[in-house]
């Protein structure tokens, strides 16, 4: 439970995982020293066992997706103000027992944001969801973070900094990349540890293809909107100023004031 003098909050995004979700909780306590689950409109048993099993549950009345669920628990340690937040799915392919590797780059202050990598490790996985995987982190690598390489984790954990800072606007899987490109907006510093998956059967609404397009998309929209900020910062340097209201106006609309 914890780490020493860290108060670490693991936060698990939830959709109708009640055959799971009682398990990755109980193992989460065993880290940590509180876990939130965000049920995201499940109209199974989800919010009830994890409530049993001994978590804070915030409820969406309908189903709003990954990021949108990701908002309502960054939202929630905002407020709570703990020194780390991870975050790991319900559905059991993230083990908790990895959340000690998780926390010690942060707790050791060498970086603001973990990704658990699983192209550090073994995991074995569908040569489609690899090649799309591929694919994003090379983006992701390309304008803002060249040494990362799983873009697509959302095993994660994050300092109080990168907490108060980000602020999620993606209501889809989207969420991860947009997640690790504001924080490069932000100077925030990722490290990578190794961790294993376990691929369940569970299948999105969506086919993976246009799953991964869908995401690529969202990537691409968050790519150019990163690469708009730093060049205005740059244009604002250039200027000599901190730039006028009306000038800030955009990236604040955008959401990444």
């Amino acid at each position: 439970m914890g780490h020493g003098r860290y108060k670490i909050l693991a936060c698990i995004p939830a959709y109708e995982e009640e055959e799971n979700i009682g398990h990755v909780v109980r193992g989460a306590l065993k880290y940590v020293d509180m876990v939130i689950v965000c049920d995201d409109g499940s109209k199974d048993a989800t919010a009830e066992i994890a409530r049993r099993a001994g978590a804070i549950v915030l409820r969406h009345e309908q189903n709003l997706g990954y990021g949108a669920a990701l908002r309502t628990l960054f939202n929630a340690a905002k407020r709570l103000n703990p020194d780390i937040m991870v975050v790991l799915d319900a559905d059991g392919q993230h083990d908790p027992s990895y959340i000690p590797s998780l926390v010690k780059p942060i707790v050791s202050g060498k970086v603001d944001i973990v990704v658990g990598s699983r192209f550090l490790s073994k995991t074995e996985m569908p040569a489609y969801r690899r090649l799309g995987i591929k694919i994003i982190t090379w983006l992701i690598r390309l304008v803002a973070y060249p040494y990362l390489q799983d873009a697509q984790s959302g095993f994660r954990a994050y300092d109080r900094r990168a907490i108060k800072l980000i602020n999620i606007v993606e209501p889809g899987m989207g969420a991860s990349t947009e997640i690790l490109l504001k924080a490069a907006v932000y100077g925030l510093r990722i490290g990578e540890v190794p961790v294993r998956i376990r691929y369940t059967a569970a299948a999105h609404a969506l086919s993976p293809w246009k799953h991964g397009i869908a995401v690529l998309l969202v990537t691409l929209k968050h790519v150019i909107i990163y690469l708009f900020k730093k060049s205005f910062m740059k244009l604002v340097r250039l200027l000599g100023r901190k730039g006028s209201d009306e000038v800030c106006e955009l990236p604040k609309a955008l959401g990444y004031f």
